[in-house]
């Protein structure tokens, strides 16, 4: 149960927060405010804050205007300084992790009067190395190319204009006014631009690094031990879970995660365990690598003990070489059952079962791998212990590329030894859904590879054993996480514990007065897509109104495409594709284009369809071309479909269905973002009301008005 004291701090936290903003209190806000803190308030813990009992997961709806941030930020904060615990919240974006720790926890804090220590979590590829800056600059500075800091397919050729921005970057740095953020930095820059300045932790010397006081990614995970909340995002937390959990972030036990967004976790999880190896690719990058380890041998003649380390890293690769050489006819036989002529040949092992042949190969890859990986491990060990000895023969620079080599070598043989386990195992389908396992070929250049790709289809067997089981607490919210009126879907995707509480929180828009949803007749469905991307064609520039901010969303690439090419000269000025720009200078443009009294329209697929925020005049029409259904060859779709038929279930109803809805209600959301907004949704498939599927989704959309032709 709930201290008075406690409930009495955060009930007045949220008094001092309206008045001080001029605001009303909202009815859903205060039912979500009453959820979280409930739950919390009712887990028990031992002398040693160990949870013993209660429920630690909390599932809330809340739709878009309810005021999320600010109901868990009042509920959770309060509890968990008085457990001894601290807060993660782990968004879907690194956009909103900065409009968290910028405006609104500040305002939060602010408003309140509260004293909490808040902190910005990152991956380490946002921070730049000082080393790799030293590196960089000397290197630019000599004319060297500089291959040695680099993964093989990248030369290090810099631009006059880019080695002024490094050169600019140290100054700041030196000066103390930045800290080596990328996103802070005062222009923007491309990746490729970017990642001759970055190290992943196997490139990190760490503590024993020469510049370890300047490191800008070690200043900020200092700041992330002082921390009573931190701010991250769920890739960040995949990655924590993935070492260990506590690694990254605070440890599992010791924390109240907030999964905000939090409809993106599964597919998250499964994305990051995911793994792929290019087969010609990855024997051309053995072969690379050996070439680089002759070359270091005679540099490293004085450290004869490091020349036999490197001497046996050669001949483990050799062994990876000759066993990957030998995988690719055997999975080339796969491919070349499919028919010709298409776009991506993609073959999907049935059940996700690559076959004896193929899981015996991967085993003895494994084992290849695993000793080059040992290896490897063992090299960059040695070379860690060298850096602190004072006399060691070798130059301390060259141990520090030559470590940092070794980390890229370490880094590519670790994704490929994780494919090839995922080969080698043996699911059973009984336990639960298998890994799926595809092959794709890929004809880009003169040699043809072979993607070899596998994932988890179950995401919720890896938040059980890392994060369910262990956590103090989690609060999941977002504004969609019921399909056709159920949490069901979620619950599965997400492995949740019987024990798990749900709360669907009342809106605040009045969708009846903001909007219509409109359905008509253009003569087509979306279950022919050539007739349906004709009907399209014909039917999109009448019920566009090319002169406002408009959002038409596809479900596939092609279709966009085929549309856009085929639209009336007159159509496409206002047009901004996907593809065309990236997506940030998509939204930037629309952005100028409706400011200055200009139309604009966004074609764009999935990444446009949740996420994005276009108040008032920025959108006023949401276009759904298709129902956003998955695509039936998708692997992880088709693996996980077939195992729910062979336990005797409905793939289409218990999958696909309820992951269908959920696209469609976030596409939806785009249109009314503030209690201001008006406009009008047009959804052009007209199975939502042919098909008895269809009105289940319908109904499960916001109760706009409805028109239907």
């Amino acid at each position: 149960m709930l201290e008075t004291e406690l409930r009495d701090q955060i009930q007045q936290g949220y008094r001092t927060f309206l008045e001080a903003n001029k605001l009303r209190p909202r009815l859903g806000q205060k039912q979500m405010i009453a959820a979280i803190a409930n739950a919390l308030a009712g887990i028990e813990s031992d002398a040693d804050g160990r949870r013993l009992a209660g429920n630690p997961i909390t599932v809330v709806e809340a739709g878009t205007g309810t005021g999320k941030t600010l109901s868990y930020l009042l509920a959770a904060l309060p509890i968990a300084r008085a457990r001894g615990k601290r807060v993660v919240i782990a968004t879907g974006s690194v956009a909103l992790q900065e409009q968290l720790v910028n405006r609104d926890i500040p305002n939060l804090l602010e408003s309140t009067g509260w004293d909490y220590r808040i902190a910005l979590a990152k991956g380490r590829g946002r921070y730049l190395c000082p080393v790799r800056l030293d590196q960089c600059l000397d290197s630019a500075t000599a004319r060297d190319s500089g291959m040695f800091l680099f993964e093989d397919e990248i030369s290090f050729n810099p631009t006059s204009k880019l080695i002024a921005s490094y050169r600019a970057m140290d100054k700041a740095l030196q000066a103390g006014s930045w800290v080596g953020d990328r996103d802070s930095w005062v222009e923007s820059m491309e990746d490729n631009d970017w990642r001759p300045l970055t190290v992943d932790r196997r490139q990190c010397t760490g503590r024993r690094c020469r510049m370890i006081r300047e490191c800008c990614f070690f200043n900020a995970r200092d700041e992330l031990e002082e921390a009573d909340c931190i701010v991250a995002n769920h890739d960040l937390v995949m990655a924590d879970l993935a070492l260990g959990g506590g690694v990254i972030l605070p440890s599992p036990e010791d924390t109240i995660y907030i999964f905000d967004e939090g409809h993106r976790i599964a597919a998250t999880a499964l994305n990051h365990f995911a793994g792929t190896c290019r087969l010609r690719t990855t024997i051309g990058w053995l072969g690379r690598m050996k070439k680089q380890v002759d070359g270091w041998t005679p540099l490293l003649k004085e450290a004869p003990e490091l020349v036999s380390r490197l001497e046996k890293l050669h001949i483990a690769a050799t062994e990876a070489e000759k066993l990957l050489g030998l995988s690719f006819p055997l999975l080339e036989k796969f491919l070349d059952q499919l028919p010709d002529g298409e776009e991506e040949p993609r073959w999907c092992f049935p059940g996700g079962d690559p076959g004896v042949d193929v899981r015996e190969l991967a085993g003895h890859l494994v084992q290849g791998l695993g000793v080059l990986t040992t290896t490897i491990e063992v090299l960059s060990d040695r070379l860690g212990e060298a850096m602190d000895e004072p006399h060691f023969p070798v130059p301390r620079v060259d141990l520090e590329q030559l470590f940092q080599q070794v980390g890229i070598w370490q880094g590519r043989v670790e994704g490929a030894l994780h494919l090839w386990q995922c080969y080698a195992r043996e699911d059973d389908p009984k336990i639960g859904p298998p890994y799926a396992r595809w092959l794709v070929l890929e004809q880009g250049g003169s040699n043809p590879d072979i993607r070899v790709a596998a994932s988890p289809t179950d995401a919720g067997g890896i938040f059980r054993a890392s994060l369910w089981q262990r956590c103090h607490a989690a609060i999941i919210t977002s504004a969609t996480l019921r399909t056709l009126g159920k949490f069901d879907n979620f619950i599965k995707r997400c492995g949740l514990p019987e024990t798990a509480s749900y709360t669907a929180v009342a809106g605040t828009f009045d969708y009846g007065q903001a909007g219509v949803i409109s359905v008509p007749d253009i003569g087509a469905d979306g279950a022919d897509s050539r007739i349906h991307t004709e009907a399209l064609i014909n039917a999109l520039p009448d019920i566009v109104k090319w002169s406002e901010g408009t959002l038409v969303l596809f479900a596939s690439r092609r279709q966009m495409e085929k549309v856009y090419e085929n639209l009336p000269a007159e159509c496409k000025g206002p047009v901004l594709m996907q593809g065309q720009w990236s997506n940030q200078e998509i939204v930037r443009l629309h952005r100028a284009a409706i400011d200055s009294g200009e139309g604009s329209v966004i074609f764009g697929l999935a990444s446009f369809a949740e996420g994005m925020d276009f108040p008032g005049d920025y959108c006023r029409h949401v276009v759904i071309a298709k129902l956003p259904f998955a695509v039936p060859d998708d692997p992880v779709y088709q693996t996980l479909s077939d195992w729910l038929e062979q336990q005797g279930g409905n793939a289409f109803m218990e999958l696909m269905l309820p992951d269908a809805s959920l696209r469609l209600h976030q596409a939806c959301g785009r249109l009314i973002r503030t209690e201001q907004d008006t406009g009008r949704i047009t959804i052009l498939d007209r199975r939502i009301v042919s098909k008895r599927y269809g009105q289940q989704m319908l109904d499960d959309l916001p109760p706009f008005r409805r028109e239907i032709r």
